[in-house]
């Protein structure tokens, strides 16, 4: 009785790291020529993204115990850190952002990006959770003017120019 309670205590660890071996966040970007912004959602695991709202903080944050106002105030300057859409280079535009929700093991965030004018195209700076996570893959699905594209950053490859 006892082997079989101690090898189901080593399966359940076995699986609890294995479940999240890799570091990754998926952005959807959608081009809204009418409102001329890019409307944004993006999917990150909530204990990565806990730790990296962590960083420099005097304690652990977490979406479940620290109060809402912090938790958005931390986002907002991360992602500002983080992201940066532009219509030339090196520009960063500002990012209103718009709120969070969880969904299972991950958290959504809500961003949009106005522009002065319409375009074909963006810049954008892509570093999200790379201080964090020396294998952090950033994943963007663009949709504009009925045409769908996607890109990859990571360590390396941080800016790259969205032409649609």
């Amino acid at each position: 009785m006892r082997r079989l309670i101690l090898l189901c205590a080593l399966l359940t660890v076995a699986l609890a790291a294995a479940a999240h071996a890799y570091h990754a966040s998926i952005m959807d970007v959608r081009y809204n020529a009418q409102k001329k912004q890019l409307e944004v959602a993006l999917k990150v695991f909530t204990d990565d993204f806990e730790k990296a709202l962590s960083a420099g903080q005097p304690r652990s944050v977490t979406f479940e115990e620290t109060p809402r106002p912090q938790v958005t105030a931390l986002i907002t300057t991360l992602l500002t850190r983080s992201l940066a859409f532009g219509t030339k280079p090196g520009e960063a535009l500002p990012l209103k952002f718009i709120g969070f929700q969880r969904e299972s093991d991950a958290h959504w965030l809500y961003f949009a990006v106005p522009l002065a004018k319409p375009v074909n195209g963006i810049y954008l700076r892509h570093r999200l959770l790379l201080d964090t996570f020396a294998d952090e893959m950033n994943i963007v699905n663009v949709e504009a003017n009925g045409k769908k594209q996607s890109a990859l950053f990571r360590d390396g490859e941080e800016s790259q120019k969205l032409v649609w």
